[in-house]
């Protein structure tokens, strides 16, 4: 496979995380923009890029870019792309896509319009009318923003988040990309006390002991790209994944602490952290945040506490936050990042952070409070 534009959707807010990444995967990037960033790669970097990258959403090939403000121009310009060269005889290839501020703006039509157009260039190529599309999946994206419109393949398949340990979860999960993102803003690398007393489904304690030990996120689950015939070798995925697995270290020593006073999301909790094999990692307890033993150790404070969306009413929230407030002072050694949508949380905790990033947790705006000491 030939050097290829790579685009990887991210978080809003999260980009740079993800840019940082890639760089360590060794690749340049190209452009860092908000929800997504760009570089040149090839078909190993498809392969290390779904196994690797902690924070990405997934990993797409960027094929065109156009301006299209009429559905002939939509169909014409989307026929230029050498489909053959891509997609096989017998492929599926769905087409899914957003319109924002655009002059083409009902979805559907532009699916329709993209599929017509894809078909129409590989019938005259493989002299076909009817495909009937049983065989490797090859999933069309695309985006109009302001009447551009880029066309990417996408070679992921279920989201980068989609871990595979997580079968259970509490309500008001938080994604795994958001989870290593927090972790990653807090200079965590493992050498320190972590503790999370809202650990929910176990995601941020899982995420943290996945990272101490350098387990790649994506080993133990596959990628879309991998049905792919004619492009990637499957010994390319082999010999990654095994390097991911030599690069491991699971003997790492970790003193990573997740509570939850909910007893059945800590039942969840392991069974999740025993999915990603790092039970032994994670020291996990049933505990009101009020009751935590004040430490003077050095490390880290991580937590997605309850917003007043869907778990607990706004008053509840603030008398949890004043209660997180005194009892997280009791840590004077331990950094403390906090996610929350609640855009008074600080008034309530008791103390202004001293940073705060805005980030989005699905389409919940929400913003990391960030406390330094």
């Amino acid at each position: 496979m030939k050097k290829l534009l790579l685009t990887i959707p991210t978080l809003l807010g999260t980009e740079q995380i993800v840019a940082n990444e890639v760089r360590h995967l060794g690749y340049d990037t190209k452009e860092v923009k908000d929800g997504s960033v760009t570089f040149e790669g090839d078909a190993e970097a498809i392969c290390l890029a779904n196994i690797n990258l902690r924070a990405a959403e997934r990993v797409m090939i960027k094929l065109a870019e156009f301006k299209a403000t009429s559905f002939d121009e939509l169909f014409e310009k989307t026929k230029k792309i050498s489909w053959e060269s891509i997609i096989e005889k017998d492929a599926a290839f769905p087409v899914k896509g957003h319109s924002i501020r655009s002059a083409l703006h009902s979805i559907p039509d532009c699916q329709a319009i993209i599929k017509k157009a894809i078909v129409s260039r590989l019938s005259a190529h493989y002299g076909i009318e009817r495909f009937e599309e049983t065989g490797p999946l090859y999933p069309i994206q695309f985006a109009l923003m302001k009447d551009v419109a880029t066309i990417y393949i996408d070679t992921t398949g279920e989201n980068l988040y989609k871990r595979g340990y997580r079968e259970n979860s509490v309500l008001a999960p938080m994604r795994e990309t958001l989870a290593y993102s927090m972790i990653d803003l807090s200079f965590w690398r493992g050498d320190r006390m972590f503790v999370d007393p809202f650990c929910g489904s176990g995601t941020l304690a899982i995420e943290a002991a996945l990272y101490a030990t350098n387990t790649a996120p994506g080993i133990k689950r596959r990628f879309v790209a991998e049905t792919w015939r004619n492009h990637i070798p499957r010994e390319m995925w082999k010999d990654i994944r095994d390097e991911a697995r030599e690069n491991a270290r699971p003997n790492t020593k970790t003193e990573i602490y997740a509570s939850d006073i909910d007893p059945e999301a800590i039942a969840i909790a392991k069974k999740n952290a025993e999915n990603a094999g790092v039970a032994d990692k994670i020291k996990f307890s049933v505990c009101d945040v009020a009751k935590l033993t004040p430490s003077k150790e050095k490390g880290v404070i991580i937590c997605n506490p309850p917003y007043g969306e869907r778990l607990l009413d706004a008053k509840q929230c603030e008398r949890l936050y004043r209660s997180m407030g005194r009892k997280f002072a009791e840590f004077p050694a331990m950094k403390k990042f906090i996610l929350t949508s609640n855009e008074q949380f600080e008034q309530h905790y008791g103390s202004f952070a001293d940073k705060r990033r805005k980030v989005y947790n699905g389409m919940l705006k929400c913003y990391i409070y960030q406390y330094f000491k």
